[in-house]
C-alpha cells in the first residue's frame, strides 16, 4: 500500500514537470530588447537628476550598443558636460576634445571649444583658455561664433588685469553684434578704471617706519592698532632693559623686535596689494552686473552661457 502511494506521488510530480515545460521554454526564449530611445533617455534622466557619473556610464553604454545612432555625437558631448558638472575638468577636456576630433565643424564641436576654454579657466589656466578660443577663431568663419569667442576672451583678459588686450578683443567684435553685447556702455565703464582708488605698496612700506601707519593707510585699522601696540611694547621693554643695565635681556628683546618690525613692514606692503586686488575684483563684479552677459550664447550654448563669464575665477 505504501509503495503504491509512493509510485503515485512520483507520477504526479512527473506530470507537473511535464506541464511546466512549455511555459519554461517560453520564458527561456523571452529576451529584453534594448531600444536606443530608452537607453538615451535613461542617461538623460541621470544627467538631469545630477547623477553625473552614472549618466556617463549610461551614455557610454548607448554609444557601445548604438554606434551608428545619430545621437552618438550628442552623447559624447553630454559625457563632457557630465564631467564638467562633476568638477572633473581634465576628463571633461578629454571628452570635449574627442567631440572636436570626431565631429569637426559641427555645432557641438564649436560648443566643445567654448567648454574646453571654460575648463581651463576653472583649472586656473587662463593662457590655455585663450589658446583654445584662438583655435576656435581659426576654424570658424561664422561671425556670431567668432564674436562670442572674442567676448569671452576679453573677459579672461580682464581677469588677468590685461585691460588693453581686453579692450582690443572687444573692439574686434563685429558691428552687427556690438549692440547686443552693449560694448559702447561696457567701454565707458572700463574707462572708469582709472578712477578706482588704489594704495601704493611703496607708500605703505615707507609709512610703516612708524608701526601701524602703513596698515592705517590701507584701512586695516585693527592690524594698525595691533602693530602699534606690539611694536611699542617691545621697544619699551628693550629700552627698559638697557636702562637697567640688563644687556642680555635688552639684546634678546631687540632681536625679536627686529623680526616683528620687519614683519610689520612686509604686512603693510602686502595689505596694499590685497586692497588693490579687492578693488579690482569689486570693479569686475560691477562690470559683470552691468554687462551683456545674459546675451551670450545667442547661437551657441544658451544653457551654459552665463556660467563662463559669470563665474570666472583664478
Amino acid at each position: 500500500m505504501r509503495n503504491r502511494w509512493h509510485a503515485k506521488g512520483i507520477l504526479i510530480l512527473l506530470a507537473v514537470i511535464l506541464c511546466a515545460l512549455p511555459s519554461y521554454d517560453i520564458l527561456a526564449e523571452t529576451s529584453v530588447v534594448l531600444k536606443a530611445d530608452d537607453q538615451f533617455g535613461f542617461a538623460e534622466d541621470y544627467f538631469h537628476q545630477g547623477e553625473y557619473y552614472r549618466a556617463i556610464g549610461e551614455y557610454e553604454r548607448f554609444i557601445h550598443f548604438f554606434p551608428k545612432e545619430p545621437r552618438v555625437e550628442s552623447a559624447r558631448y553630454k559625457i563632457g558636460l557630465a564631467y564638467f558638472e562633476g568638477q572633473r575638468f581634465k576628463e571633461a577636456i578629454e571628452a570635449f576634445s574627442r567631440v572636436i576630433q570626431e565631429y569637426p565643424d559641427t555645432e557641438l564641436s564649436l560648443k566643445s571649444y567654448l567648454k574646453i576654454a571654460e575648463c581651463h579657466v576653472k583649472l586656473g589656466q587662463p593662457d590655455e583658455a585663450l589658446g583654445t578660443l584662438n583655435d576656435l577663431l581659426k576654424v570658424s568663419q561664422d561671425q556670431d561664433v567668432r564674436d562670442e569667442a572674442l567676448y569671452r576672451g576679453a573677459w579672461i583678459f580682464l581677469e588677468m588685469d590685461e585691460w588693453e588686450k581686453a579692450q582690443a578683443a572687444f573692439d574686434e567684435i563685429s558691428p552687427k553684434n556690438r549692440d547686443a553685447y552693449r560694448l559702447q556702455e561696457l567701454s565707458e565703464k572700463i574707462n572708469k578704471k582709472e578712477s578706482i582708488k588704489t594704495k601704493n605698496p611703496t607708500t605703505a612700506g615707507l609709512l610703516s617706519i612708524v608701526p601701524g601707519a602703513g596698515h592705517l593707510y590701507c584701512q586695516r585699522y585693527r592690524d594698525a592698532l595691533v602693530s602699534f601696540v606690539l611694536n611699542g611694547a617691545m621697544i619699551f621693554a628693550a629700552v627698559e632693559a638697557f636702562d637697567n643695565d640688563n644687556e642680555a635681556l635688552g639684546g634678546l628683546v631687540t632681536f625679536f623686535e627686529i623680526g616683528l618690525y620687519s614683519g610689520s613692514l612686509y604686512s603693510a606692503v602686502n595689505s596694499a596689494h590685497k586692497y588693490n586686488q579687492k578693488q579690482k575684483h569689486n570693479f569686475l563684479e560691477y562690470l559683470k552686473e552691468h554687462s551683456a552677459l545674459e546675451v551670450l550664447g545667442l547661437r551657441l550654448d544658451k544653457e551654459h552661457a552665463l556660467a563662463f563669464c559669470g563665474k570666472i575665477t583664478f
